[in-house]
């Protein structure tokens, strides 16, 4: 029927190549002929939104005392000078330091222990101990301040930096945990079996096999538990009593007086503190993408 009215000219001709290629190149047309201006103008703005802050941060920081110039030119580095010297933040970095990279210690290596457990075991009080994991998160560090202040004090390690790398590296577990353990679920159990089977023990076979495909994951938990320490104000403002045992977060609070604030020497501390945050990230983000992103898929 088709055949006879195409040859009496009465039915369309069938699309031809050219045309086909056409209509892909218009869908293709639909689906990326969004104007690039509408997708740089919102990131541009959000990019001078994220780094007006820290300009201002940084022109008080640069600009001597007294200036009131949008340049900071002459720069001056008598504000780092002073907070570094004056105001002993050679010795509040020198603690933030050392809870950073104790809780990110500590808080890896017990996380890697029970995300372990909890990937490749299954016991009776599983799911009920996950949902507990989950709950202790909606628990605001502010609630258990009196009974964890009560705790290091019957043990002595108030005024102790230790206090508070515990305190960090318990807040920070359970998040840890859970994430580590789906980071493990991700690496197939025959992996480890063929290490067994050629005479590898557990912890052998979880050493050589598995924790090298888990480095992503670790330094994705890992460096998330030192920022947390590195910024946390609570546990260090009510554990630590004595100024040479004062980390920044602190040390930046003393730095803003009941009548006036010294605006030059708190944008150096703040310089101060954010530079080891900004190095972590910028040498770990390929690390921290790779890591969220096998975290997130199965398989």
């Amino acid at each position: 029927m088709t055949t006879a009215l195409a040859e009496k000219g009465l039915a369309p001709a069938p699309a031809t190549a050219p045309d086909a290629d056409k209509g892909k190149k218009r869908g293709r047309g639909i689906d990326q002929g969004v104007p690039r201006w509408q997708i740089y103008l919102p990131l541009a703005l959000y990019l001078l939104f994220t780094l007006i802050p820290f300009y201002w941060m940084l022109l008080f920081a640069l600009r001597p005392a007294g200036s009131t110039s949008l340049v900071p030119w002459p720069m001056t580095g008598e504000h780092f000078a002073k907070v570094w010297n004056e105001r002993s933040f050679g010795i509040f970095f020198q603690n933030s330091m050392i809870v950073g990279v104790s809780s990110l210690v500590m808080t890896t290596a017990v996380a890697l222990a029970g995300g372990y457990a909890l990937a490749r075991f299954d016991f009776k009080i599983k799911k009920g101990f996950m949902l507990a994991l989950l709950a202790s998160q909606f628990i605001p560090g502010a609630l258990m301040l009196v009974p964890l202040f009560e705790i290091f004090k019957n043990l002595q390690m108030i005024n102790s930096l230790g206090s508070v790398v515990i305190a960090e590296t318990v807040f920070q577990l359970p998040l840890s945990m859970i994430l580590i353990s789906g980071f493990i679920k991700n690496v197939p159990v025959s992996l480890e079996e063929q290490a067994w089977v050629d005479g590898c023990g557990r912890f052998r076979a979880f050493c050589a096999v598995v924790l090298p495909l888990l480095r992503p994951g670790l330094i994705a938990v890992g460096s998330f538990a030192f920022v947390h320490s590195w910024n946390h104000f609570l546990f260090a403002l009510m554990f630590l009593s004595s100024q040479d045992k004062q980390t920044i977060p602190v040390g930046l609070n003393t730095l803003i007086g009941a009548d006036s604030v010294d605006l030059g020497a708190l944008a150096a501390g703040g310089v101060i503190a954010a530079v080891p945050v900004v190095i972590v990230f910028a040498f770990i983000q390929k690390w921290l993408i790779t890591g969220f992103s096998a975290g997130a898929v199965k398989g």
